[in-house]
Formats: structure tokens, C-alpha cells, sequence
């Protein structure tokens, strides 16, 4: 058996795992009607994972899951302090390692809410990252994994 045959079968057992005990229900819980943040668009829940990163006064958190073979990231950037600060994702298909993307951007103290979708298969690897500015990643905390899933 193969390293990624191995490891699909360790992912799609783990991923089936998972989906089985979010489908289990209590009596009388409410279903909602349409999907929001860790849904599939048939309604069942996706099992969620948290990330986060900081750099220097801002920061980022949010969760990540898998929906209709794309990885989708939702956060939040929150900046305590007066500069400009950005949420950037890097991706790396077959060895290519592809250009950063910026996500959001906050200028001053607050928070800024955000969504991003990527296409996602077993073979692309990804970062994210918080970096001081808007316009490059020059300037930027340590690099966080988004595409690494929990196994058990």
C-alpha cells in the first residue's frame, strides 16, 4: 500500500468518523434551514477545524473545512493598534508553489470579518499569514498550516 493510499484511507476513515457523529442528532434539535459558517450546502455540519495567527498588534482567528472540494477559510482580523495589517494565504500545488493572496485588510483598531474559498485536493499544501501593511508580505508573523487535518 502506497504513502497516499495509506493516507486517504487514514483521512476518508477519520473524515467518515467525524461526519458520522455530527449526523447523530438529540431529540428535538432544531434544523436549520440554511447552511451558515461549517455547513455543507445539504445542510449537514463539516467537521470544523480552528486556526489562528498574530503579528505584532493584529490578529487572526477563524475556522477551516472542506465543502464540494474546496477549503474554505472563515475568520476574523482584529488590529488593537494604529497601522495596517492584512490576512494573506499561500498555497503549493505538485511541488509548484503559487503566489500569496490577500484575504482582508484593516487599517486602525477593529475587526474586519472574512471568507475564502480555495480549490482543495489531497495534493495542495497551504499557509496563512498575518502581515503588517496591505500591500506585500514583507513584514509578517510566523506562517500558519491550514491544510493539516486532525486524524482521530
Amino acid at each position: 500500500m502506497s504513502l497516499r493510499t495509506r493516507t486517504r484511507a487514514i483521512t476518508t476513515t477519520a473524515a467518515l468518523a467525524t461526519a458520522t457523529a455530527a449526523l447523530t442528532l438529540s431529540a428535538g434539535a432544531p434544523v436549520s434551514a440554511s447552511p451558515g459558517a461549517g455547513t455543507t450546502s445539504a445542510g449537514t455540519a463539516a467537521a470544523t477545524v480552528p486556526w489562528s495567527a498574530s503579528h505584532s498588534t493584529a490578529s487572526a482567528a477563524g475556522d477551516r473545512w472542506l465543502a464540494n472540494g474546496k477549503l474554505v477559510l472563515d475568520g476574523t482580523l482584529t488590529n488593537t493598534g494604529t497601522g495596517c495589517y492584512s490576512v494573506w494565504t499561500r498555497f503549493v500545488h505538485d511541488w509548484v508553489v503559487m503566489p500569496y493572496t490577500k484575504h482582508a485588510e484593516i487599517c486602525g483598531a477593529g475587526s474586519v470579518d472574512f471568507t475564502a474559498t480555495k480549490s482543495y485536493t489531497y495534493t495542495v499544501t497551504g499557509t496563512l499569514r498575518v502581515c503588517r501593511g496591505t500591500t506585500d508580505t514583507t513584514d509578517c508573523g510566523q506562517s500558519v498550516g491550514i491544510t493539516h487535518w486532525p486524524i482521530g
